[in-house]
């Protein structure tokens, strides 16, 4: 079925008969050539562009649960592509890059959004920081523009300027940046992998990774043993329950990051903020609800709930940005569990194992991540090599010092 605005107009005229299920839900094959252990939204995403871009027919996604209940389904919906360093600069970029063509690719609407985003600053030392990442964005082929008091001002003139502890003295702009409907992407590529022969297999927990002689052979799951040529392991904050299955002891560590939405409120916010002075950042959904977020839980936990200190701390991070949002009602909070690597950057590499292959470690980039880690880690599993923007997410890179210092947000170790 193709969407399109005419195909809206018929069901309309006919009673909504026509409609049918975005993708099939199918038994397990006794074996794949390509087996994807994790129905989110990278998990997805290297299906689809394993069947659409390398003509990889026999491929299996294996969820848990249902999809889209992980991660994919619990974040603040940001896309982005403001990073500073050669390990990662390019690879956001070319992310930014497949969400801007993404709904035509998938024929899906995901609600792309470039609405764009300003990181504030507070301080002469963060105006520098931020012009010296702008002028590397720049020099990756992203966007971005350094914007002073009396730019913001005329931009966002609901906040609180003048507050004494924390002066507003501008933001780093990417106008290309913005928002998409998490659920949207995961139903996309879903739809877009399933059209193409891939078989979405739901309530299918992988309880063992079978290996013989120093190569993956296949996965026992809750629904029997399904033989595999090559392991995809996409799992977010499971991925080191799911890789000691295969012996393996990964450098993350597992934790909860909270969301939250107030109620529905009148149009504001037409862009995404994010405070330089703490850990806040906010946008504003088609619904209404303002969607903000803050720092990790400080402990590590596989829960999909938060605590209350986070709560506290991120209230009081909207508060001194934004003080007028106090009056608003907290509708509902979430928690996903982030996979924190030790340096803050991700994982898309081969391991030891024959034939297994591991994407992980996304820290709070995830999301924004979705199209290029789907794309570059179906490269891997179908071509055997890194894909050029992903040449840097080396598993051993621990082990010989090559890492890449880039802020993931984290609790530990020192604050990523």
């Amino acid at each position: 079925m193709h969407f399109s605005g005419l195909r809206v107009i018929k069901e309309a005229l006919t009673g909504h008969k026509g409609w049918k299920p975005l993708w099939r839900d199918p038994e397990p094959k006794p074996a794949y050539d390509f087996v994807i252990v994790g129905g989110g939204g990278h998990g997805l995403a290297t299906a689809f562009y394993l069947a659409k871009t390398f003509g990889q027919a026999k491929v299996a996604v294996l969820e848990k649960g249902w999809l889209g209940s992980g991660n994919i389904g619990r974040n603040t919906t940001i896309i982005r592509s403001n990073y500073l360093l050669p390990g990662n600069e390019p690879f956001y970029e070319f992310s930014m890059k497949l969400w801007e063509t993404l709904e035509q690719e998938t024929n899906f609407n995901s609600m792309v959004s470039q609405r764009g985003i300003i990181n504030l600053y507070h301080s002469d030392a963060q105006r520098d920081a931020y012009r010296r990442r702008g002028n590397a964005m720049l020099l990756a082929g992203a966007d971005a523009q350094l914007l002073g008091p009396e730019d913001l001002r005329a931009r966002l003139p609901y906040l609180n300027f003048d507050n004494a502890r924390f002066p507003i003295k501008g933001g780093l702009l990417q106008a290309r940046a913005g928002t998409a409907r998490h659920d949207g992407v995961a139903w996309g590529y879903a739809r877009g992998a399933d059209m193409r022969g891939v078989d979405i297999i739901q309530n299918c927990e992988v309880t063992g990774i079978r290996i013989e002689g120093g190569a993956v052979k296949g996965v026992e799951t809750t629904r029997g043993y399904i033989g595999a040529g090559k392991v995809g392991v996409a799992v977010a904050g499971s991925s080191s329950r799911v890789m000691q299955m295969a012996g393996m002891r990964l450098p993350i560590e597992s934790h909860v990051l909270q969301a939250f939405v107030s109620e529905g409120l009148k149009p504001l916010i037409d862009t995404v903020i994010t405070f330089g002075a703490g850990h806040f950042y906010i946008s504003q959904s088609d619904k209404g609800g303002l969607v903000f977020g803050g720092d990790i839980d400080g402990y590590n936990s596989y829960a999909q709930r938060g605590n209350l200190p986070v709560v506290e701390d991120v209230a009081e991070g909207g508060m001194a940005l934004m003080p007028m949002i106090g009056r608003a009602r907290l509708l509902r909070s979430w928690g996903g569990i982030m996979d924190m690597s030790m340096d803050g950057s991700p994982i898309i590499d081969a391991t030891p194992v024959d034939g297994l292959y591991l994407n992980a470690g996304w820290c709070y980039g995830g999301f924004k991540a979705t199209p290029a880690s789907g794309y570059a880690f179906a490269h891997l599993l179908a071509t055997g090599r890194s894909h050029e923007t992903a040449t840097a997410y080396r598993l051993d890179r621990f082990a010989r010092g090559h890492l890449i210092d880039e802020k993931g947000a984290g609790a530990q170790p020192n604050l990523h």
